[in-house]
């Protein structure tokens, strides 16, 4: 599984406790070659020392051992090294297995515990900055689920969705140029009610800045009879697309999306200049972290590649660049820039990716204080 299917539900449910013990494994993989070579080997050295672990834990039964031997073999299984990203996650209890390739960098390591790791999933998922994609005409609409340059058709909450009773075809006539005319305004305002009431329920259980592309008076008409359209970052003038492809909508969308990333560059760097003047600003990893931790923070910007290996010491951040992989146990953080963005997001903190150099005069992280 990739970011992209990462869900408030799913989350929560990966968070849940667990039978001892719960076994995460992450690793960092290569998306190229000659890089990739090195991957299998060093998965096949960390699933012997996780069996080595297992197999040594006097909290671990007999039955349990198997088990987990079994669950852990299922799930590298699954794993396609082709088509690495750039870090890989897996969990493991004696009855189930999960598999996940993130798009960010995560460190070597075994974790058994009574719940599964999930700080690298969640910082992948923030860093990859998801989105909606709705394609809409007056007959169909369609809803897209974006991540980067992933794009993938949302078919729950009722999606894809088609007005009832109608034998013409919308998307042909806006296609050559046709004029939809056959349904009545009230039929076609009635059925787009429904989307909106629809993306209003997505948008709700997972808030993602949302992208609208359909023909002005689709587009218009989706906006004017609900709300949750009304929320849309930008929109794309062009019918005919309820069907994609994604590449074609990723094509058509480009200029709506790097538009919008400026503009929330410029947005995040008026926030913090304005933080700076009001004596509401933290800077660097310890300040924020600490900020983080009491749960003052509105807004962290961090930059895209930023990761640090820190030891943690009654509350503060010291480097530890000597620190060997795995011994986060012994107060060595390898991730800690991912802790710290899973920490901020659930204590109810916006998170916000820069590209590289954005943030340099801050130690490559800062944040707008609450108080």
């Amino acid at each position: 599984m990739e970011t992209d299917s990462l869900t408030a539900d799913t989350l929560r449910e990966l968070r849940s406790p667990r039978p001892y013990p719960a076994v995460s494994l992450t690793m960092p993989t290569h998306r190229r070659e000659p890089d990739n070579a090195q991957d299998a080997v060093r998965l096949r050295n960390l699933l012997a020392e996780a069996e080595r672990r297992i197999d040594s834990d006097p909290d671990a039964s007999r039955q349990d051992r198997i088990d987990l031997h079994k669950q852990l073999e299922r799930a590298i299984a699954e794993v396609d090294l082709r088509h690495s990203l750039d870090g890989l996650v897996l969990y493991a209890t004696t009855d189930e297995h999960q598999v996940w390739s993130l798009p960010r960098e995560v460190p070597e390591r075994v974790v058994l515990s009574d719940t599964f790791l999930t700080r690298n999933l969640v910082a992948a998922k923030a860093q990859e900055r998801p989105y909606w994609v709705m394609a809409v005409a007056a007959d169909r609409a369609t809803l897209w689920g974006g991540s980067g340059l992933a794009l993938h058709e949302h078919e729950a909450n009722g999606f894809p969705m088609e007005a009832e009773g109608v034998d013409w075809d919308v998307q042909r006539e806006e296609r050559t140029g046709g004029q939809p005319s056959t349904f009545s305004d009230e039929e076609t305002r009635r059925f787009l009610r429904s989307v909106d009431a629809a993306l209003g329920t997505v948008l709700g259980a997972d808030r993602r800045p949302l992208f609208l592309i359909g023909l002005p008076q689709a587009v218009s008409a989706l906006q004017e009879v609900g709300t949750a359209a009304g929320a849309a970052v930008a929109t794309v003038l062009k019918g005919g697309l309820t069907d994609g492809p994604d590449r074609v909508l990723l094509q058509e969308l480009a200029p709506a999306m790097a538009q919008f990333a400026a503009h929330e560059s410029d947005r995040v760097s008026t926030a913090l200049d304005a933080a700076r003047s009001r004596k509401a600003f933290a800077a660097g990893l310890d300040e924020v972290w600490e900020a983080v931790c009491e749960g003052r923070v509105e807004m962290v910007a961090v930059e895209e590649h930023f990761q640090r290996t820190m030891r943690l010491s009654d509350g503060h951040l010291t480097p530890a660049e000597d620190g060997r992989p795995g011994g986060w146990e012994e107060g060595v953080r390898e991730d800690i820039v991912d802790e710290l963005v899973e920490t901020a997001l659930d204590r109810g903190a916006e998170v916000v990716f820069l590209p590289d150099d954005r943030l340099t005069d801050h130690d490559r992280i800062a944040a707008v204080l609450r108080y």
